[in-house]
């Protein structure tokens, strides 16, 4: 039998510190495997491309917490499990955290629930969600990300179209009773290409059942 006996694994570096897994301390995260997801972020730059789809109209003089660092700090917390913004005024101060998030500083506190939840309601007043985004931009970097998976170009891309209901238990806006579902829901618009979504669209939802797919555009092809 082989006998595996490596103490550290050592990941990508986060500035001048070294970024390493080892199995000889007493405190340990159960979260280090996101580690391995920022390596992949690494290779195709999702965080950052993500990023270049929304704009900051905040004061830059008067900006804490960057835009990108808030960004990878919620995604890779909803990987890891805590789709909660309560939980980050715990994790705001966890160090592994602060690395997955490109803070420089580990030693000083992430965003809060309270910054997150801008982040998330953007749009809606322009005094306090001065962040936004483009919807073309995100739709088009999901077409980029699934035609860059390909080495080579693939003869036919079959795409699937699926409603999907998301039950609702309180008054949330544009909320509306499906009859098939039996219940109050959101019912976005999710295509895939295999396994891969191309694109998630929530506008006229409550009109979908009825006209299937038209309203989706499609943008891409294959090809060079």
């Amino acid at each position: 039998m082989t006998e595996f006996n490596q103490e550290s694994f050592a990941f990508t570096a986060h500035f001048s510190r070294r970024v390493e897994a080892v199995f000889t301390v007493g405190q340990v995260s159960t979260d280090g495997g996101a580690l391995l997801l920022r390596e992949v972020d690494r290779k195709i730059n999702l965080l950052g491309r993500l990023a270049d789809c929304f704009s900051d109209g905040r004061s830059p003089l008067l900006v804490k917490h960057q835009l990108p660092e808030m960004l990878a700090q919620r995604i890779y917390g909803l990987a890891l499990g805590y789709e909660d913004l309560n939980d980050h005024e715990q994790l705001r101060n966890d160090p592994l955290l602060a690395v997955l998030s490109g803070k420089r500083e580990v030693d000083e506190p992430l965003a809060g629930k309270s910054t997150l939840n801008r982040l998330e309601l953007v749009g809606r007043t322009g005094r306090y969600h001065k962040i936004s985004y483009s919807a073309e931009s995100l739709d088009r970097l999901l077409g980029d990300l699934f035609l860059e998976s390909y080495t080579t170009q693939p003869e036919q891309i079959v795409l699937d179209l699926d409603a999907t209901d998301i039950p609702l238990y309180g008054h949330q806006p544009e909320r509306f009773f499906h009859g098939y579902y039996d219940s109050y829901c959101y019912l976005p618009l999710y295509i895939f290409a295999g396994d891969q979504l191309l694109c998630a669209s929530a506008g006229g939802q409550q009109r979908r059942g009825r006209r299937g797919g038209r309203g989706s555009k499609s943008h891409r092809r294959p090809g060079p």
